[in-house]
């Protein structure tokens, strides 16, 4: 009896079964140590960066509102997923509810919704203070990004309550063996038994519209950038300048480089080892690394953080 069918007749007929490793069982012990490690580390950073951003007033506030933003979005990613990939891989059933699965699959495509338009925002962040500068305070002021911030988070939503949507309704005919770690629409809609042509088409025209809109924004606000920092006469003030942008320039490309390889292309393409790489890749790798790179690479969030390990400092917040 192969991994499917011994899990399937311990399922209950309303619940999904992901395979994950099923077929490879040998390497769930390994993969629960490393999703757990990953996990505790995301959860550990990005909580880090958000207390730090919201604490610290040496701080630019504009950027670090945007970053604390990221951050809470990578808390919530990996959140959505990865426990229940740790209890399937230690578990001897591999299932999750109907309506679990529902809401897994809208909460993720929401996040993942919202990443796009945010980092589009903190683009447009890194445009004003490095082209505006005199005007900075003025064009992102408080209200100006708070309002930018929820039109992302909005977005995101209202996306992807059209996907989520129309990958739910899609007939199944009783399918319900998923091959994946968790429900992403590419794995669900190859349990449907209709033709999923026109499904896949408006897949593929939102998914354009939500990942290379933004990103050509965001190519287009570099250029601008680099543009202007080219003119600057000091060669250390140009470092600097294309310094403050590195760390964001590195998340988009994590982000956008896995996200296009499985939204942009028809869904009956989908191949499922890549898939689950790729889910491997921006479900967990990059929310865990989001902020290390921004520790990293980023001056001022590292000397916020080294100032947070002091007492004086939280004797100062409270």
């Amino acid at each position: 009896m192969n991994a499917s069918m011994w899990i399937n007749n311990r399922s209950s007929l309303d619940d999904f079964i992901l395979l994950g490793f099923s077929d490879w069982p040998w390497l769930e012990m390994p993969f629960f140590v490393i999703f757990l490690v990953a996990y505790m580390f995301a959860l550990f950073g990005n909580i880090s960066i958000i207390l730090v951003s919201r604490l610290d007033p040496q701080l630019v506030r504009p950027q670090a509102y945007f970053v604390s933003n990221l951050s809470l979005l990578d808390i919530c990613y990996t959140t959505s997923t990865v426990p229940q990939m740790l209890v399937n891989l230690r578990g001897p059933e591999k299932t999750i509810s109907h309506w679990g699965c529902v809401a897994q699959l809208y909460i993720f495509l929401a996040l993942g919704s919202t990443e796009c338009i945010l980092l589009a925002i903190m683009a447009f962040d890194r445009f004003a203070a490095i082209c505006k500068p005199l005007r900075y305070p003025v064009i992102m002021n408080q209200r100006r990004c708070i309002h930018m911030a929820a039109a992302g988070w909005i977005s995101g939503f209202a996306n992807s309550l059209v996907h989520s949507t129309l990958t739910v309704v899609t007939p199944r005919c009783g399918r319900r063996v998923i091959d994946h770690f968790f429900c992403e629409i590419p794995a669900l809609l190859k349990l449907a038994c209709t033709d999923t042509t026109g499904i896949e088409a408006a897949f593929n025209v939102l998914g354009a519209l939500l990942l290379l809109v933004p990103l050509c924004l965001i190519l287009g606000t570099y250029v601008l950038i680099a543009q202007a920092v080219m003119k600057i006469r000091s060669a250390e003030s140009r470092w600097k300048a294309f310094n403050t942008c590195a760390s964001h320039l590195l998340v988009v490309f994590l982000f956008y480089f896995t996200a296009i390889s499985i939204y942009v292309q028809p869904p009956s393409s989908y191949s499922r080892d890549r898939g689950k790489i790729m889910a491997l890749f921006y479900g967990i790798v990059t929310p865990t690394l989001n902020p290390f790179i921004y520790t990293l690479r980023n001056k001022d969030v590292k000397a916020a953080l080294g100032r947070a390990r002091t007492r004086e400092f939280w004797v100062k917040t409270r």
